[in-house]
Parts: C-alpha cells; sequence; structure tokens
C-alpha cells in the first residue's frame, strides 16, 4: 500500500546573477582583509629606524642640573644639535636637559631617570671628516664638570673606536673634542683634536652652514 505521506522537498534553483554577485562582493571582502595587513597607519607611525652605524654619546655625571650639548658636523656640510636634531644622516637620538628631562613616566608613575647623556647616530658610512663639539650651554656646578665622548662602530662588529674626557669650566665655552675621518671601508682615521666653532652664536666666528 502506498504511503499517503509525501515529504516536499526544497528545490533550489541557482540564480547565475545572484552567484556572480556574492562572488564578487566575497573577492572585495578578501582584498579588503589582505590591504589590512599592508596599509597600517597607526603601525607605520610607530616605526623606527634602528639602522646605525656609528653612536656618539656625551657623558656627564648624574644628578648635575648642568646642560651640555653634543654638536656634531658631517662631510655633507650638515650640524646636528638641539637646534636641528635631523640632519642628512646624523639624528641626536637624545637631548639632555640636565635635571629638566629627568623624570619619566613609566606604568603612570613618574621616575628620575637621573643619567645625563647626549646621543648622535650616524647612519651612513659617509666617507669624510666628522667634528665633535661640546658646548656648555647652561652651568650650575661651582666646579668643572667631566664629560666623556665615546664615538663607536656598530657595524660589522661592535667597537670603541674614540674615547675622551674633558672638562669645561664655564658657560658659554665651547670645545672640540675630536676630529675624525671615515675612509672608503668605514674605519676610523686621521684622529686629531684641531679646535673650530660649530655653534652660530658667536657671530664673528659663525660657520659657513649657518650663513
Amino acid at each position: 500500500m502506498a504511503s499517503i505521506y509525501h515529504p516536499q522537498k526544497n528545490i533550489y534553483r541557482a540564480d547565475p546573477f545572484i552567484d556572480l554577485l556574492f562572488n564578487t562582493l566575497l573577492g572585495f571582502s578578501f582584498l579588503f582583509l589582505v590591504s589590512l595587513l599592508f596599509i597600517n597607519p597607526e603601525a607605520d607611525q610607530a616605526k623606527v629606524d634602528k639602522q646605525a652605524e656609528y653612536i656618539i654619546s656625551a657623558t656627564w655625571p648624574e644628578q648635575l642640573a648642568d646642560d651640555i650639548d653634543l654638536w656634531v658636523h658631517s662631510p655633507s656640510g650638515h650640524t646636528v644639535s638641539y637646534l636641528q636634531k635631523e640632519a642628512g644622516w646624523l639624528h641626536l637620538d637624545r637631548d639632555d636637559r640636565g635635571e629638566i628631562n629627568d623624570i619619566v613616566m613609566i606604568d603612570g608613575e613618574e621616575v628620575i631617570h637621573p643619567t645625563n647623556q647626549e646621543i648622535v647616530t650616524i647612519r651612513n658610512r659617509q666617507k669624510g671628516e666628522y667634528i665633535v663639539n661640546l658646548y656648555y650651554y647652561k652651568a650650575t656646578s661651582a666646579e668643572p664638570v667631566p664629560v666623556k665622548i665615546k664615538v663607536d662602530r656598530i657595524n660589522p662588529r661592535y667597537e670603541t673606536v674614540v674615547l675622551e674626557t674633558i672638562r669645561l669650566a664655564k658657560q658659554d665655552q665651547e670645545k672640540t673634542v675630536v676630529r675624525f675621518t671615515i675612509d672608503e671601508s668605514g674605519a676610523v682615521t686621521d684622529i686629531n683634536h684641531l679646535p673650530i666653532v660649530l655653534t652660530p652664536y658667536r657671530l664673528d666666528h659663525m660657520p659657513a652652514w649657518a650663513n
């Protein structure tokens, strides 16, 4: 005996236009997701160029309020300092103002970072002469302040190529700490201490790059 129950079958007839529209939408969604992986403005802003060939640092005793500035002149004619923190391949990575910027925020709390240090990075081994000067911007100490200057080569291996210590005795004093040449191989040669004025504060000794 034949069953009187006949279940209805759902018969789906595909519409080619709907299929095409769905596939197109799926394709655009995929391309949008892929584009997000390559275009991320926040990630681009967070990028830091860490390339370095040489690092020049000036360090003086902790807890001092004295403000000492590092000035570096390159063969290209650029001079980097707190007045111009990026110049050619030179970058002033840390501008220390004595005790003024010794307080840093860590996890919402103020922490004193007493290290007095200025840092300039050379990010290309451009051959020619480099000049490193110190300028005593603000003096608070009664005694001369010893400042240690280091020039460290980073690539292809780390090595200290210049290590000098000088004493700054009075405000507005400028001293040429070291002059050196980087040759075609990236090595440091021709180290000397011939004095030259880099700061534009004294108009009668204003360097050519400041005109």
